[in-house]
């Protein structure tokens, strides 16, 4: 009999064992204890816009629907079907005044309550609809982020949160004063470990030499912008697996510093706006439309990624499926979108310099780590001289592994929780 792993034999301050990454028991594990008990990130506000609109999508490896209802209230509910367990809904977005089993035809509303049942009477009066609605998560949200959740007990997201909060704030503001929108991704598989790209989204350390190509690519003044290993950016630890990363300071408030000069990349976008709104208006425009200049890890799924979301979803012990979700101005100038989305596509498209560079180095992680026994993945970069806050939360230099360490802190609480080892055994 195959023994599960102990996560705390796995996982130090500084280190963790490589197994981590290739161990299908630990993944499974990792299903229940972490994406099953955790606040797992399902949606924007703009996804669903009005009364009826909904998205599928997944909390871990569950299929669910994240649908608005005739009342304008948020529910997550797994896309199952009560009678027979088929999937209720196939359609990735749309709007829908209900949801119809296609195997057996019976139909649930926007909030998952089963409104209708073919041929009701063969089941005389053992039926009770009311008893038998589609399985609803708890929902709460936070500036248009949605979450989900299946369990009942875990703290309020507010609470969850804490300090990433004034980070989602700071990233919404490139909105330009007009409210954040998403507008369309990029998805795709690669065949590693969820992990290594949850470390990835905090580690400034490889941008210079896996993104060689795409600082090649772009003009003089934007390579100077994006040469911040020795600047004096930061990684800091915001508490239950959330960190920042810190790459541009002079890029953290996107309101502030609007008396700076027009990138010259950007002086034909700020030429065409002034035609429409005054020069304040032109520089927060363009200002918003170049991202801002950190990295807002949400653990254990969803990046705020300087100009993005990131989202991944584990697939397996070793694929992981990533979502790169671009974000614009709602109701703000189209030729201001228009820009974000070739910039998007600079990087983060399909044929864009940075997501296959970064993909290539997460497929031979996934591999390399299968070489050799008891040897340990390094997480100490920058631990020597990290420091506290007046707030007690860590932070070091924007090339330090602060992030990561911040992240498998959280992970080892939660596969080590004893009430989700209890849950496990049962």
């Amino acid at each position: 009999m195959t023994l599960l792993p102990d996560p705390a034999s796995l996982v130090n301050e500084d280190r963790a064992d490589g197994s981590i990454y290739n161990n299908a028991l630990l993944y499974d594990m990792e299903m229940d204890r972490i994406f099953k008990r955790n606040w797992i990130w399902v949606a924007h506000r703009s996804d669903l816009p009005d009364p009826g609109s909904f998205i599928t999508t997944f909390v871990g490896q569950h299929p669910v629907i994240v649908s608005r209802d005739r009342k304008g209230e948020v529910h997550v509910l797994l896309n199952r079907c009560r009678h027979r367990g088929a999937t209720v809904c196939e359609h990735k977005s749309g709007k829908a005044a209900s949801f119809v089993c296609p195997y057996h035809g019976w139909a649930y509303g926007q909030d998952g309550a089963l409104r209708a049942v073919p041929q009701p009477k063969g089941y005389g009066d053992s039926l009770d609809k009311s008893k038998l609605p589609l399985v609803s998560l708890r929902v709460e949200d936070y500036n248009g982020m949605i979450f989900a959740t299946f369990n009942a007990d875990i703290m309020p997201l507010d609470e969850w949160l804490g300090p990433a909060k004034i980070w989602i704030d700071l990233f919404m503001k490139q909105g330009a004063g007009w409210p954040i929108k998403t507008m369309g991704e990029h998805k795709f598989t690669f065949p590693g470990n969820w992990k290594i790209q949850l470390e990835n989204t905090t580690d400034a350390y490889h941008f210079p030499i896996v993104h060689k190509s795409f600082l090649d690519s772009v003009d003089n003044q934007t390579q100077n912008i994006f040469d911040f290993v020795e600047g004096d950016g930061f990684v800091e630890d915001l508490g239950n697996g959330h960190s920042v990363m810190v790459m541009i300071p002079e890029l953290v408030d996107l309101e502030e510093n609007l008396d700076a000069p027009i990138p010259e990349r950007f002086q034909k976008l700020a030429e065409a706006l002034s035609k429409d709104y005054p020069p304040e208006k032109v520089r927060q425009i363009v200002r918003a439309v170049g991202g801002s200049g950190f990295n807002l890890n949400l653990y254990p799924n969803v990046a705020c990624s300087m100009a993005f979301f990131r989202v991944l979803r584990p697939l397996a012990v070793d694929e992981t499926e990533i979502r790169h979700i671009a974000i614009g101005m709602d109701g703000g100038p189209e030729i201001a979108n228009e820009v974000r989305l070739r910039l998007h596509e600079h990087f983060q498209g399909p044929l864009g310099f940075g997501t296959p560079d970064d993909s290539e180095a997460w497929d031979r992680v996934q591999r390399g780590a299968l070489a050799g026994y008891n040897i340990d993945i390094l997480l100490n970069r920058g631990l020597e001289h990290e420091a506290k806050r007046e707030s007690g939360l860590l932070f070091s230099d924007v090339t330090a592994e602060t992030g990561m360490r911040a992240a498998y802190r959280q992970w080892l609480t939660d596969m080590t929780c004893e009430t989700a080892i209890e849950e496990a055994a049962q």
